[in-house]
């Protein structure tokens, strides 16, 4: 199973699962990602938390189906969004957002000039390495611009685990993933010239502003 029939099958509204090695698996909130009427008034009311915090030109990193860069686009603000699947793009593109189908640790326009970046849904996670995902935020931003991460609660250590998509019948391969607590961030951001300059929760959830220096 591939990260793109995931985003398939969001689309099409079915269901997929997560899996940590050892440990049972559970639903992905594929109705969150997707948005709109999908999800719950909860995940709407931090979208649009998320959102406000995004003034200028916004670089939405694993952008997804791309429901943040269509809506910073209905906002009139310039906004591209980056995914390493060809299917999330692709809904990115068909609600009317700029998406482009990359890695984003490869050359990006407009490097050192976003006045902010995302990082949605614990996407601080991508890769399992945070500290070269906060470096490369770093060089995208201009200075005073911001990174907008969403985080777990400020006592939440960073842990990395080993998970993999699964549904009824298939399985991805095993992909590294971290999460890590606000506490815990804004230490690790200082080396890449970040610091934290808001913490605020939203029906739960935590997003955090980091200012490039």
């Amino acid at each position: 199973m591939s990260v793109d029939e995931m985003f398939a099958r969001a689309a099409a509204g079915l269901p997929c699962w997560i899996r940590e090695r050892d440990r049972r698996r559970r639903r992905l909130p594929l109705q969150r990602w997707m948005g709109g009427v999908t999800a719950s008034s909860d995940d709407r009311r931090v979208d649009e938390a998320v959102l406000d915090l995004c003034t200028g030109a916004t670089l939405d990193l694993g952008c997804g189906p791309g429901r943040l860069t269509a809506a910073l686009t209905e906002r009139g603000i310039t906004a591209l969004g980056v995914d390493d699947s060809a299917a999330a793009v692709a809904l990115c593109r068909a609600r009317g957002g700029i998406a482009r189908h990359q890695d984003l640790f490869a050359p990006l326009p407009r490097t050192g000039r976003w006045r902010h970046v995302l990082l949605a849904d614990g996407n601080i996670g991508i890769g399992g390495d945070p500290l070269a995902l906060l470096h490369r935020t770093a060089q995208l931003l201009e200075p005073g611009g911001t990174l907008v991460v969403e985080v777990g609660p400020p006592d939440a250590i960073q842990r990395t685990r080993m998970l993999r998509f699964e549904t009824d019948a298939a399985a991805s391969t095993w992909f590294p993933w971290t999460s890590i607590g606000s506490t815990a961030l804004a230490a690790l951001a200082k080396p890449s010239g970040l610091r934290t300059v808001h913490l605020g929760t939203t029906s739960g959830r935590f997003i955090a502003v980091l200012e490039r220096q």
